[in-house]
């Protein structure tokens, strides 16, 4: 083996490692420094770009708040209750399909049948306005099957809960549709700022931290022992230069990300689809509610006057 040759390779090797870890180095043992009260003065960042950065937190943890707050729309089941448990066959076919096969049987044995159908491919969803329209369609079914065979009046709490189980399984879907307005309109968008946006901004306030960190490592070594700027010498001077200019090329460069983060009218635009979307919402279900209340009542109304005829003619 050329030993001279070995001994040149290994040296280069030296000189790269050497100047790829000296500077993070430096940068570390500036930081200890400083976090131990051993540090001498640190270099100022310009009022304009730390107000910046306080901007940027505040940006970062709203959108870290809501986001963890809204993401339950992503999750079908958020308002299903715990104590509810339903079988397959409950969660076999929707309100619709179950009170059109209910509309066509004949016997109590077609209606037991439609009640017990099997399963649609799609699975029902597990919302808690759901529950309530399968719980609804259950308890209607179960007095339908119990009123006397040969009874011309039907059952008036049975009506009202079949249509009470349609109207709640409408206000379900309604809330199925908001979740997936939310979940494109706004944890999309908010996720996007969170994760690229002020990520970014996060990468260039760390160049500027590292920037400066080395500024002041290089100010550090050339003020060893005591030393005054007019004693550096001309290796020293430069080296702080080159510290000094690559630190306000790293600021102008944060700056400029972050004024643009700030700027963007995204995340705004993004919210405004959110209180969109609930308004909607809130606002469909309020019809639906309030048109099977009114249907509710009339029943309610018409069992309560052929109570009192009962009574009267008693």
């Amino acid at each position: 083996m050329n030993m001279d040759k070995f001994a040149s390779s290994f040296s280069n090797f030296g000189k790269t490692v050497s100047s790829s870890v000296t500077p993070f180095a430096a940068r570390s043992q500036q930081w200890i420094k400083e976090q131990t009260g051993n540090a001498g003065e640190k270099t100022e960042l310009p009022h304009d770009y730390i107000e910046l950065e306080t901007r940027i937190e505040a940006l970062k943890q709203t959108h870290q708040k809501l986001l963890a707050a809204t993401s339950q729309y992503a999750n079908e089941a958020y308002d299903y209750p715990p104590n509810i448990r339903e079988s397959v066959v409950d969660m076999g076919k929707s309100i619709s399909e179950k009170v059109n096969l209910l509309s066509k049987a004949s016997s109590a044995s077609e209606a037991q049948a439609a009640i017990t159908a099997p399963p649609s491919a799609k699975p029902q969803p597990k919302t808690f306005s759901h529950a309530i329209a399968r719980a609804s369609l259950a308890g209607s079914q179960a007095l339908a099957m119990a009123t006397p065979q040969g009874s011309t009046e039907p059952d008036p709490l049975a009506q009202a809960l079949e249509k009470f189980a349609i109207a709640e399984e409408k206000v379900g879907e309604t809330r199925l549709e908001q979740d997936e307005a939310i979940q494109g309109k706004f944890l999309s968008g908010w996720s996007t700022t969170l994760n690229q946006s002020l990520k970014a901004a996060d990468k260039a306030r760390t160049a500027v931290m590292n920037a400066r960190l080395t500024l002041d490592a290089a100010k550090s070594r050339a003020a060893a022992g005591g030393r005054h700027e007019e004693s550096y010498t001309e290796p020293q001077r430069r080296a702080i230069e080159q510290a000094e200019d690559v630190f306000v090329e790293k600021v102008d460069e944060a700056t400029s990300v972050m004024r643009n983060v700030l700027d963007t009218p995204e995340p705004l635009r993004n919210l405004a689809e959110l209180a969109k979307a609930q308004a909607e919402f809130h606002a469909r279900a309020a019809e639906i509610l309030e048109e099977v209340s009114r249907s509710i009542a009339e029943v309610q109304m018409e069992n309560e006057t052929s109570y009192r005829k009962a009574r009267e003619g008693q």
